[in-house]
């Protein structure tokens, strides 16, 4: 006795339809009369369509569903498409390289949005919009240090930090205060229904 398994059958061109679809598309091209081979497709769009979700733009999906109809019979399906057929060579074209930033985080607990933050903060003219930017920045650190680090932390050793990172060009004013320790640890408590409060 021999089993069937999914590792020794041919490989799925397109896996989210399964493997009903993919025999299904294979009989379809079988069929020598094309009136009926048309009228298989059509069945087998509307299949497909039921499988997949779909928002408002029918004709978009259809569209999506006649190119995916095409892909898995690896554009040997010959029947009357509403639409014109996808561009094989583009469809087989690599994409480019995603170029990726090699440049070290000086702080990784602090991330490298951080970073770019506090350089557009840098580049920002002195006012009252910028020391509240400051001030939102420095409480965002020092939660984010929280996270990596339990432990207390001092808000003199976050203004150090951003003077690092800032190098030297962000102004801190004396007079700036961060949020409590214990109130950027605190979980934020749970609103509660008004069925609980009926139960209370």
């Amino acid at each position: 006795m021999t089993y069937d398994y999914n590792s020794t059958r041919k490989r799925l061109v397109l896996p989210e339809y399964g493997r009903n679809i993919q025999k299904m598309v294979n009989h379809i091209k079988t069929i020598e009369d094309r009136e009926e081979r048309n009228k298989a497709a059509r069945t087998l769009i509307s299949i497909m369509q039921n499988m997949v979700p779909h928002g408002k733009d029918l004709n978009e999906l259809k569209h999506k569903l006649w190119d995916h109809l095409a892909i898995i019979s690896d554009f040997e399906l010959d029947v009357d498409s509403p639409f014109d057929l996808p561009d094989r060579k583009k469809l087989q074209t690599k994409p480019k390289p995603v170029s990726y930033k090699n440049n070290p985080i000086k702080f990784k607990h602090y991330g490298r949005s951080i970073e770019l933050i506090i350089k557009k903060a840098v580049e920002m003219e002195e006012g009252e919009t910028k020391d509240r930017l400051v001030r939102l920045i420095a409480n965002h650190m020092k939660r984010s240090y929280l996270a990596w680090n339990k432990s207390q932390v001092t808000d003199e050793v976050i203004f150090k930090d951003m003077k690092t990172l800032s190098q030297d060009q962000l102004e801190i004013k004396e007079d700036l205060i961060l949020t409590d320790t214990r109130q950027l640890l605190s979980k934020p408590r749970k609103k509660r229904s008004n069925l609980q409060k009926k139960k209370n």
